[in-house]
């Protein structure tokens, strides 16, 4: 078994590694290679110029990015109007004469760079591993009598496949660097984390996003309010923040469920108590404000705190002091708060079953755990971690998951959380011989989908029935390839305009949630 030293050490040699690969690919040497077509290809089809578009994958313009003579940096195109936009837009090869008495883009294009366009010849670059366009390459002014001819397409077909080739290397080395650099960072941050004891899953962009606030909030003395739906690992979230530096790590973090007491025991519990305060009182038993003195007080579920204890709990934190009951020594403490709750304490002030000064007094920096199914990045890293520990803690060796479970589980709507999610992976272990792999037949989740589907309308509409399917198998779609434009164009048959353009018409990014993210390639 690893040991954590080892692992440690293993990430910073990886880190250094991803240090290596991001210095290595910075110096963008595709460029020259572009560069260097831009200027043969005149030369080879006898043309005064040569110009090269790249589609950009973000917003879908085009670029003149390389060409003869440019000299401003980057001059865009319109889809509409211009040669190199019905190139693109159609995937056919253009070829068009005359252009010095017609009116479109290239007029306003040849006064950027100060020439004048009579014929051009314009072929698209389209990806070699997907029928979408990554730009187009034209060919300006033919120098002979005639205009360019079916030759020059026949070749400059077959050389742009190199050109393809070169942009979607260079998309992909790209590609690789913006992983390489989150996993960078992704390191660092683990290997923080594992100076202390807790394991945190943070895949999706929203939970790194929690992990980088509570990495910079842990060194310093500010109470911290965490909000989340029940299960979402609230508890976790603030042993981290509390493990976060080497001085707090090593002191005591109390844990109470301000749900879980009684109103008439709410006192005692937090202040302590003096032998013989009450009926009962056979010892003497300090109260949580002294337990936590020096480290963190997790006051989980702090909406349920009665009203009538909340004046005296106000003053104790304020005053960093107080008594047990029975007793008079004023006892002095000194602790972070840390607070949750599963519902809106904004709400609960405005509704006056909080006190506005004790909200204020909690409230310094706020987290939200957004719930399972909105980063369903973070579902399978996490079944994968409980099943190391659920293997360690019942002395199991159970292989893993199989294909269909996991589908399973990244389609399933978890509304019990990363709670629910645990607390599957544990029946399953239980059930699954060692040495086996967990099947999809022993998992409680068949047959429930974990959310109310939408349902049918009562017309007999069938513009409205196929909006609907529409809807229904586009989400599907992308949500079995992660986001994957391309790729869940093809599950549908589309292209990947049409998909992009039927997003933007049933505005589908709203039904996908904030922690989704539409991918183009």
């Amino acid at each position: 078994m690893n040991k954590p030293g080892d692992i440690h050490q293993r990430l910073v040699n990886l880190k250094a590694l991803l240090d290596r690969i991001n210095r290595a690919w910075a110096s963008r040497d595709y460029e020259d290679l572009m560069l260097f077509f831009v200027e043969i290809f005149p030369s080879l089809f006898k043309a005064e110029r040569c110009s090269v578009f790249l589609t950009d994958v973000d917003s879908d313009d085009i670029w003149l990015k390389f060409g003869t003579g440019l000299k401003e940096k980057e001059i865009i195109a319109p889809k509409s109007g211009s040669i190199v936009g019905r190139a693109i837009m159609s995937g056919q090869v253009v070829i068009q004469g005359r252009l010095d008495q017609m009116e479109g883009f290239h007029q306003q294009a040849d006064k950027k760079t100060e020439f004048t366009t009579r014929n051009i010849l314009c072929v698209p670059i389209t990806s070699i591993v997907g029928n979408y366009a990554l730009g187009a390459v034209e060919l300006l002014n033919k120098q002979e009598p005639n205009d360019f001819n079916n030759d020059d397409v026949v070749l400059l077909k077959r050389i742009v496949k190199f050109l393809a080739l070169s942009i979607e290397n260079n998309r992909e080395s790209e590609e690789i660097i913006r992983i390489s650099r989150g996993m960078h960072d992704e390191i660092t941050r683990t290997g923080e984390i594992l100076k202390g004891k807790h394991r945190f899953i943070a895949a999706s962009r929203p939970m790194r996003q929690v992990l980088d606030i509570s990495s910079k909030i842990g060194p310093l003395p500010v109470n911290v309010f965490i909000t989340g739906a029940s299960g979402t690992g609230k508890e976790v979230i603030a042993r981290l923040i509390h493990e976060s530096t080497e001085d707090r790590r090593n002191r005591p973090f109390v844990a109470v469920s301000c749900s879980s007491i009684p109103e008439t025991l709410m006192e005692s519990e937090f202040f302590g108590y003096e032998k013989g305060a009450f009926t009962g009182a056979v010892t003497s038993r300090m109260g949580r404000f002294e337990e936590a003195s020096g480290g963190t007080l997790f006051l989980d579920e702090i909406a349920d705190m009665p009203l009538s204890i909340q004046p005296k709990f106000l003053r104790a934190i304020q005053e960093n002091e107080g008594t047990r009951l029975g007793g008079h020594k004023v006892h002095h403490y000194q602790f972070r708060i840390i607070s949750a709750s599963s519902r809106d304490l904004r709400e609960e002030v405005k509704k006056g079953r909080f006190r506005e000064d004790l909200f204020f007094r909690l409230f310094s920096v706020d987290i939200t755990i957004p719930p399972l199914n909105k980063r369903r990045e973070d579902i399978v890293p996490l079944a994968l971690m409980f099943l190391d520990t659920t293997n360690a803690r019942f002395n199991k060796n159970v292989r893993g998951f199989s294909r269909e479970t996991m589908e399973l589980f990244e389609s399933y709507d978890w509304p019990g959380n990363v709670r629910q999610l645990q607390h599957e992976v544990e029946r399953l272990v239980a059930l699954t011989p060692d040495h086996e792999t967990i099947s999809i037949d022993q998992c409680s989740l068949r047959g429930r989908t974990g959310a109310e589907e939408e349902p049918e309308p009562d017309s007999l509409s069938l513009p409205e029935h196929r909006r609907r399917m529409e809807i229904r198998l586009i989400l599907k779609a992308l949500q079995k390839t992660r986001g994957n434009k391309i790729q869940a164009a093809g599950l549908l048959d589309i292209t990947r305009q049409s998909l992009h353009n039927k997003i933007k018409q049933y505005k589908l990014e709203k039904s996908l949630g904030p922690s989704f993210h539409l991918l183009e390639e």
